[in-house]
């Protein structure tokens, strides 16, 4: 199994919306960096388990946690002119764009922010993406050290 941190701004797609969804179940569509989309594409699993995490937000921070519900496949999105994340260059025989599905597992007992992540950038949580200055991914891979200690800061 692998972990994962998704971010979302909440006013766009949030933990609640999720939890409100169909069988608890939405596609993780419109991510539009190649970064992010290798990683939904090639790497994310069925059963992986994922930070679900709110950004551009007053405290941002994470909130709960999701599981990848489907392996990648094609982000319909992109082939839709009236969507926001409509991509001219991407078409259905050679798609550009990809997403996963995830699935609300629970939310965190309290918000677990970005500053509090960030006294750990040097000790428990060094290396990890989300703390790294200039980090612009909204998809970033999670390794079971930092997902434990994370879940643990859940207790304080």
């Amino acid at each position: 199994m692998a972990y994962w941190l998704l971010k979302s701004e909440p006013d766009a797609f949030g933990i609640e919306d999720l939890k409100t969804r169909r069988n608890q179940t939405e596609p993780w569509d419109g991510v539009r960096n190649y970064q992010a989309r290798n990683m939904m594409r090639d790497q994310m699993q069925i059963g992986d388990l994922g930070f679900f995490y709110h950004s551009n937000v007053k405290e941002p921070g994470i909130v709960g946690i999701i599981e990848v519900a489907s392996t990648g496949y094609p982000d319909p999105t992109a082939f839709d002119p009236d969507c926001k994340y409509f991509d001219p260059k991407s078409d259905p025989a050679h798609p550009r764009w990809y997403l996963v599905d995830v699935r609300f597992v629970r939310e965190m007992k309290r918000n677990i922010s970005l500053n509090e992540l960030k006294e750990y950038a040097t000790t428990a949580l060094e290396g990890f993406p989300l703390v790294r200055k200039g980090n612009r991914l909204s998809i970033m891979p999670v390794t079971e050290a930092q997902w434990d200690f994370i879940l643990s800061l859940e207790k304080t």
